[in-house]
C-alpha cells in the first residue's frame, strides 16, 4: 500500500509542479521582457531528471540502455506528447520557420557520431556545443527582431482583461506581436503574474522545477514497489500505467499553455526536449559516464524512427495549427514503434522501462 500511495502522491505532485511552473515561466518573460520561447527551452527542454538517470546508468556500465533513454524520450515528445496534446487541445500555431527546421533536422545531428560509433567523450563535447548553439540562436533570433515571435506581454495583459470580463475592449486596445499564437483563455483559470516583480518568476520556476525532479524520483520509487510488491510483468506496467505516469509531466507542459493561450510554452517544451535530447543529453552522458557502443538496432530501427517521427511533427507544427487528427497519426504511429519494438526486437522502448 505504502507504494500505491508514493505513486499517486508523485502523480499528483508532478501534475501541481506542472502547472505552476508554466503560472511562474509566463510570469517571468512578461516580468523581464524576454522570450517566453527561450524560457521554456531552458526550464522545461532541458530534462535534468532524464540526465541524470542517462548518467547513472551508463556509470552503472548500462550503456546500451543510456542510449535507450535518448531515443526513447525524444520519440516520445512527439508520439506521446505532442499527440496527446493536439488530440486534448487542437491549437493555433506560428512558430519561426528557422526554429521548425533546426526540430526537424535535430535527428540528423547524431547520425554523424553514430555511423563512426562507439560514441566517445570527445563526441560528446561536439554535442554539448551543438545544444548551446541552439540556444544562442534561438537567443540572438529573439533580442535582434524589432517584433520579438515570442515577446507575449500584450497578449499576457488582453488575458488578464479578458478575464475581467472586458475582453472585446482590450482586443480593440492591444495588438499581438506579429508571429504569436494567440487563444482564448479560459475563465475557470487563474490569472498570470503579468505585474510580478523583476526575477522572482525565475525563482519560482526554479522552485517548481525542483519540485518536478523530486515528483519524478518519487513516483519511480512508488513504481518499483509495486512490481515487488504485487509481482507485475515490468514491460506490461512500463507499456501503460508507467508510461502515462512518466511522461505526464511533459504531457501537463505541452497541453497546460495551450489552454491557457500561451502555446509557445508548449511547442517549446517539445522542441526544446527533442534538441536537447539528441545532443546535450547524450553528451552529458558521454562526458560522465564514457563511451557507448552503438547497437545494429540504433541505424535500423531507432534513430530512423525518431527521423521520421521528428520530420512529421516538425510538419504538423508548420502547417500554423496543431489539428486532432494529427495527434491520431503520431500516436497510431508511437504504439506501431512500440508493438515492432517489443515483438521483433525483443524488447520495449527503454525510456519507459
Amino acid at each position: 500500500m505504502i507504494s500505491i500511495l508514493f505513486f499517486l502522491v508523485g502523480a499528483a505532485l508532478l501534475v501541481y509542479c506542472a502547472e505552476k511552473l508554466v503560472f511562474y515561466l509566463v510570469g517571468a518573460a512578461a516580468g523581464l521582457h524576454i522570450s517566453v520561447f527561450l524560457l521554456a527551452i531552458v526550464f522545461t527542454g532541458i530534462e535534468f531528471d532524464d540526465v541524470a538517470l542517462g548518467v547513472a546508468l551508463n556509470l552503472e556500465d548500462l550503456d546500451g540502455v543510456a542510449l535507450g533513454t535518448v531515443f526513447g524520450t525524444a520519440i516520445s515528445m512527439t508520439g506521446i506528447v505532442l499527440a496527446l496534446a493536439a488530440i486534448i487541445k487542437p491549437t493555433r500555431v506560428n512558430i519561426p520557420r528557422s526554429y521548425v527546421t533546426i526540430f526537424a533536422l535535430s535527428p540528423l545531428a547524431m547520425l554523424p557520431f553514430v555511423l563512426t560509433g562507439p560514441l566517445t567523450t570527445s563526441d560528446g563535447v561536439l554535442l554539448v556545443l551543438l545544444f548551446a548553439g541552439f540556444i544562442t540562436y534561438v537567443a540572438a533570433c529573439e533580442l535582434r527582431s524589432t517584433t520579438p515571435v515570442f515577446r507575449n506581454a500584450e497578449i499576457l495583459e488582453q488575458m488578464e482583461v479578458s478575464t475581467a470580463g472586458t475582453a472585446g475592449s482590450a482586443t480593440s486596445a492591444t495588438t499581438p506581436s506579429v508571429g504569436t499564437a494567440v487563444a482564448e483563455r479560459p475563465t475557470d483559470l487563474p490569472p498570470f503574474p503579468v505585474n510580478q516583480p523583476r526575477l522572482a518568476g525565475i525563482g519560482l520556476a526554479l522552485l517548481a522545477l525542483v519540485g518536478l525532479v523530486a515528483a519524478a524520483t518519487l513516483t519511480s520509487e512508488g513504481i518499483e514497489g509495486i512490481l515487488d510488491d504485487f509481482s507485475i510483468e515490468g514491460t506490461l506496467f512500463g507499456a501503460t500505467i508507467a508510461t502515462l505516469v512518466l511522461t505526464l509531466e511533459d504531457i501537463f507542459l505541452t497541453v497546460g499553455p495551450n489552454r491557457r493561450g500561451v502555446s509557445e510554452i508548449g511547442i517549446g517544451n517539445v522542441i526544446g526536449s527533442v534538441v536537447f535530447g539528441v545532443t546535450a543529453k547524450l553528451g552529458i552522458i558521454l562526458l560522465t559516464g564514457g563511451s557507448i557502443e552503438i547497437g545494429d538496432d540504433v541505424l535500423a530501427w531507432h534513430l530512423p524512427v525518431l527521423i521520421v517521427m521528428t520530420g512529421l511533427a516538425a510538419y504538423f507544427i508548420s502547417t500554423g495549427r496543431l489539428r486532432r487528427h494529427h495527434g491520431f497519426v503520431l500516436l497510431a504511429l508511437y504504439l506501431v514503434y512500440w508493438v515492432v519494438s517489443y515483438t521483433v526486437l525483443g524488447e520495449a522502448p527503454l525510456e519507459m522501462d
